[in-house]
């Protein structure tokens, strides 16, 4: 009996078991909202899936996902936007949740904003053209940037604005052209961004607020704001495009610095107050009022050195940077400015923002010269000559203030020719004790009256004018585009000859600016080299090599550059060699320099404290010298 009690307890337990469960699995079964839901992200998963295996294209590297759109009649549908988008649902069943597009544009710039993310899926430089006469588009279709602000919401949730839909709203400012793109949880509670456009201007009013969200947004996580853009290409050469395109930045209230040519992945600063991916001659800028706490920047070559020499590449680097936005009050208020525009000194420097820095014009001394001597300098003459006529005009000034430093150089040349007798017959008669050597080849140029450092001194004084202009003609703007003679852009490579292949860091093309500039640099050597030439002594380089390898080097080094830069310095060297040739043939006497050395000679030579302290040293080596021996 009390087996059987069991038995039938047992049964009763496990039957009231199944039902507890089964009724758990009746109240909790999906809702038909739910189901629908579930149904529309099982989709959405597909659709990226598909989407990710189809895409090939490398201009296309914007990935987004599917964005929700809801009609508001639809019960089910708003339900499931719901579960996914939280408050922000309601932004996803207004009119405006379409990828559309508002235009605001002004005499230079046009810009399409998207309703989708809010951000510009289009910027066009009205005025410019790229090499081959296609408009200058530093955003296309969307495909190369990006604009993002990642947040949490109180309700547990991760969105993306690219993924959401704002609504846009046209007004007037004067002059001005405002667009308001609103990413709305109720008709008074919104996400915003402003843009406003002046006349005739690069620069975009941008801000960033936000209204009755402190309930929304979570203010525990952090929001970021994530920027990115691929460099498209703009000029004849993707590989000397690519030389100087980077990403500039500032930072700790003015300073500046950029990142380079290599690679960078999570290079980060802090207190940034603007960013600008340039693209050698065009750049796309975000500034800020309020300084981004910290900056997370990524720079990538899509294009290996190989591929930007081919000629149908059309990407170069891909750049990205991720900022942390805080909030105030539970609020976003920042802000903000974007420049689409050319690279251009004087553009960029009217803006007062410290945005001229992004121009390389050298650092120090060789960026003080071109700020103040050479921009404003070549910007006259380019202002009623010709581009290439001007460069011509710039360097022969140059060439003329300099020639001063040019007769120094070459008269201690001269003086040393006189001297070089005397110094064979020193080094023959103590070629075995080469501290007396020293001692009396040093009391000869004290007899003489000659300074062996006289003729480098002025050489060195050349070096930042040589290295600012070095630095000028690849950034000056206003030569992009421009021609002179057989040169149809000065501000890339001409070229007279098209080679069926490549020689190995010379290119695939024949440019004859850097070849006349090459043969103008073998004259001048050949000049001043034969000036001093002595024999050659062990350990010391081989001047004729050197002689025979600097015209090479300008050769294939500048095959590749701004041909503006090669005839800068084919016309400096040739103005060089005319100033030489008149200082040697009509300036310069030999037969009057060896006489005033004699004289020199016969004068009793005072020594300073520091010559005869060096006097005393080297007798007393001489003298130890002895001594061990």
């Amino acid at each position: 009996m009390e087996e059987k009690k069991f038995d039938l307890n047992s049964i009763i337990g496990f039957a009231l078991i199944f039902g507890i469960v089964a009724f758990m699995f009746y109240t909790n079964q999906p809702t038909p909202e739910e189901i629908e839901a579930q149904k529309v992200a099982k989709e959405q998963a597909e659709k990226e899936k598909t989407s990710n295996e189809d895409t090939t294209a490398t201009t296309d590297f914007v990935t987004e996902s599917e964005a929700i759109v809801v009609n508001p009649q639809d019960s089910v549908a708003l339900a499931g936007a719901k579960s996914q988008l939280g408050a922000f649902a309601y932004s996803a069943s207004l009119p405006s949740a379409k990828d559309e597009f508002t235009k605001i544009e002004n005499e230079v710039l046009s810009l399409k904003i998207n309703n989708r993310g809010g951000y510009i899926s289009e910027a066009l430089l009205k005025n410019f053209k790229t090499y081959d006469s296609v408009p200058v588009y530093l955003i296309k279709d969307g495909k190369n940037a990006s604009f993002n602000l990642n947040f949490g919401t109180t309700d547990n949730r991760i969105l993306n604005t690219k993924d959401l839909f704002f609504e846009p709203k046209m007004s007037k400012n004067g002059e001005n052209t405002i667009l308001s793109m609103k990413l709305k949880v109720s008709d008074s509670k919104f996400l915003e961004y402003r843009y406003e456009l002046k006349p005739n201007d690069y620069m975009v009013d941008f801000t960033i607020r936000s209204q009755g969200l402190q309930q929304v947004i979570n203010s525990s996580q952090t929001i970021n704001l994530d920027w990115k853009l691929q460099g498209t290409r703009h000029a004849k050469s993707a590989s000397y495009e690519n030389r100087y395109t980077d990403i500039h930045y500032e930072y700790d209230g003015g300073k500046d610095s950029f990142t380079g040519q290599g690679e960078f992945d999570d290079d980060q600063e802090e207190n940034v107050t603007w960013i600008g991916f340039k693209q050698h001659f065009f750049t796309s800028i975000l500034l800020t009022d309020t300084a981004f706490k910290t900056a997370s920047f990524t720079s990538k070559n899509i294009a290996s050195k190989s591929e930007l020499d081919d000629k149908d590449i059309k990407v170069t680097k891909e750049f990205a940077v991720s900022m942390p936005l805080e909030l105030t009050a539970g609020e976003l208020n920042y802000n903000m400015d974007w420049y689409y525009g050319p690279t251009d000194y004087k553009i960029l420097d009217g803006y007062n923002r410290n945005l001229d820095e992004i121009v390389p014009l050298g650092w120090g001394i060789f960026g003080v010269i071109n700020r103040y001597l050479f921009i404003p300098f070549f910007g006259f003459l380019s202002g009623f000559l010709p581009y290439g006529v001007a460069i011509i005009v710039m360097t022969i000034i140059v060439r003329i203030i300099l020639s001063p430093v040019t007769y120094k150089s070459y008269l201690s040349q001269a003086k040393m020719k006189v001297l070089r007798p005397e110094i064979t017959e020193i080094n023959e008669k103590h070629k075995d004790n080469a501290m007396k050597k020293q001692q009396e080849t040093m009391a000869l140029y004290g007899k003489a009256g000659v300074n062996p450092m006289s003729g480098c001194l002025p050489a060195l004084m050349q070096i930042p004018v040589f290295y600012a202009l070095f630095n000028f003609f690849p950034s000056a703007f206003q030569l992009r585009q421009k021609s002179f003679l057989w040169a149809d852009d000065l501000s890339s490579y001409d070229n007279i000859a098209q080679l069926p292949f490549e020689i190995p860091f010379y290119g695939d093309h024949i440019s004859l600016f850097p070849i006349l500039a090459s043969v103008a640099i073998f004259i001048y050597m050949t000049m001043t080299t034969g000036q001093t030439m002595q024999t050659q002594q062990p350990g010391m380089p081989n001047m004729k090599f050197i002689m025979y390898l600097s015209p090479l080097m300008m050769l294939f080094f500048f095959n590749n550059y701004a041909s503006g830069l090669s005839l800068y310095y084919f016309i400096s060297n040739l103005i060089t060699i005319g100033i030489m040739l008149v200082i040697k043939n009509v300036i310069i006497d030999e037969d009057k320099i060896h006489a005033k050395i004699q004289e020199n000679k016969k004068k009793p030579k005072k020594q300073g404290k520091f010559q005869k302290k060096m006097k005393e040293l080297m007798e007393q080596a001489e003298q130890q010298k002895n001594n061990k021996k």
